[in-house]
């Protein structure tokens, strides 16, 4: 079958090396982008007279067939035609016949892939945004009914302070707002058009690149030709905030396997988000939670190997840059997925707050506050430090907690010990006086949810 570039060649490649070759099992997920692309462009070539008002007709007429078509799933595409912008060429000659070879006048597969992946994230950042903020709404939910639930606080994974639930859960919704806040920012870069680069050096027809630009709703140009046809760092850009936000979704999902455990119990995943065994039926396994944090690595990947493509490419458009779509279709499908599911997750997350309660009366994490204690009665806090390792140290002997040592014990240990310091180290106490900004205190996680609130559309 011979080629749409074919006129130079005398042979065709065989059918193994077409596979090898083309893109368009892949970037027919840029059927609908590539369309629009090119009914800018036709729109364009009419205002510019390098069509006649009777072609761009035609033309117009065959793309927006060719687009409900493609809305509807019912294109075939072809290996023989290599990619999709030669597969809806040759789409558009079949529908309305040679005049539709006209319409890749004054352009290049160069300049229309890049503007195709331009709409494309453009789009999908949009909609990332969006879910981002979603889970953002579910976190605020879950934690304004937990601002006085109680859990151990950790460092190191082991118990540190005890801290308020709500609390924890806001610590996830700051790292979501920095997300949110990058894949936004990006927009400005993703929203400008290489189309009329051309292949590399622009082109000798008077097209209007402003007008195509303002037609897709871009915000501007590409300055410079070369650089429109081969920039790819908008994508590298969407593939690292991509890869940040699934970090940032896999420590979380690390704390959710870990609460729903038998050891810690502080939470239940409902039934939906769960799997179980095949060969044990008591098991409950947290699945969801467990591919998202396996599914950060391929986002990972995916960045590292657009970086790696790129590093030694000469300007300006080379063919390994086919090689930059799967990637950033994986990153889109996995992260628009994680964040849906996790959505789902928080929104019906059953919090135990017995056992979190629990956990808080039957630790040492209360410890900091039997040394600052002191500290507020004179005693230097490297001392007052001292002090209570030694009591924790005893009671670790004894096999009990620093409620349960008796008000002598204490006095045996400092002077300025008095019975006011059973309050002091009752958990509850000790998260709710802790009134600095930004920390656990119930008053300031109340304002620190007001807050939030105002970063999220309603």
């Amino acid at each position: 079958m011979k080629k749409l570039w074919g006129g130079r060649f005398q042979k065709t490649p065989e059918q193994w090396v077409d596979e090898f070759g083309a893109s368009i099992h892949f970037d027919q997920e840029l059927v609908e982008e590539d369309i629009m692309g090119s009914l800018a462009h036709v729109k364009m070539l009419g205002k510019c007279s390098i069509l006649t008002a009777n072609e761009v007709e035609q033309i117009t007429k065959g793309l927006k067939t060719l687009l409900e078509k493609a809305k509807k799933k019912e294109l075939t595409f072809s290996v023989n035609y290599e990619d999709i912008h030669l597969n809806i060429e040759k789409m558009l000659i079949d529908e309305i016949g040679p005049v539709g070879g006209k319409l890749h006048t004054g352009r290049s597969r160069n300049d229309q892939v890049a503007t195709d992946m331009h709409l494309y994230l453009r789009k999908h950042v949009s909609i990332v945004v969006e879910l981002i903020e979603g889970l953002q709404k579910s976190l605020l939910n879950k934690a304004e009914t937990h601002v006085e639930t109680i859990l151990p606080g950790y460092t190191h994974l082991q118990r540190a302070q005890p801290i308020s639930f709500a609390h924890h859960l806001m610590a996830y919704f700051w790292m979501l707002d920095r997300d949110k806040q990058r894949f936004t920012e990006s927009f400005k870069r993703i929203n400008i058009s290489p189309l009329g680069s051309a292949a590399l050096a622009g082109t000798t027809f008077p097209i209007d690149r402003e007008f195509t630009a303002e037609t897709l709703s871009f915000d501007g140009i590409y300055e410079n030709s070369l650089d429109g046809v081969s920039d790819r760092d908008f994508i590298i850009e969407f593939l690292s905030n991509s890869s940040l936000l699934m970090m940032h979704l896999s420590r979380f999902c690390e704390e959710i396997i870990l609460w729903c455990s038998q050891e810690f119990q502080f939470i239940e995943l409902d039934d939906t988000y769960a799997t179980g065994s095949s060969i044990m039926p008591q098991k409950k396994n947290p699945d969801m939670a467990e591919l998202i944090r396996g599914k950060t690595g391929r986002v990972y990947g995916n960045l590292m190997s657009l970086l790696t493509i790129l590093k030694g490419l000469p300007l300006a458009y080379n063919k390994d840059l086919q090689e930059d779509k799967e990637g950033m279709f994986d990153t889109v499908k996995t992260i628009e997925g994680s964040l849906q599911i996790f959505i789902g997750m928080i929104d019906t997350l059953k919090v135990n707050k017995d056992k979190m309660e629990k956990a808080t009366n039957e630790d040492f994490s209360n410890a900091t506050e039997l040394a600052d204690y002191l500290s507020t009665k004179g005693m230097p806090f490297r001392e007052a430090h001292e002090v209570v390792g030694t009591l924790v140290y005893k009671c670790i002997q004894l096999g009990i907690y620093l409620k349960d040592l008796s008000f002598e014990q204490y006095k045996e240990a400092s002077d300025l010990f008095e019975d006011d310091l059973y309050d002091i180290i009752n958990p509850y106490e000790a998260v709710r006086k802790r009134m600095s900004a930004g920390g656990t205190g119930f008053e300031m996680v109340k304002k620190a949810i007001e807050k939030a609130k105002t970063t999220v559309n309603e």
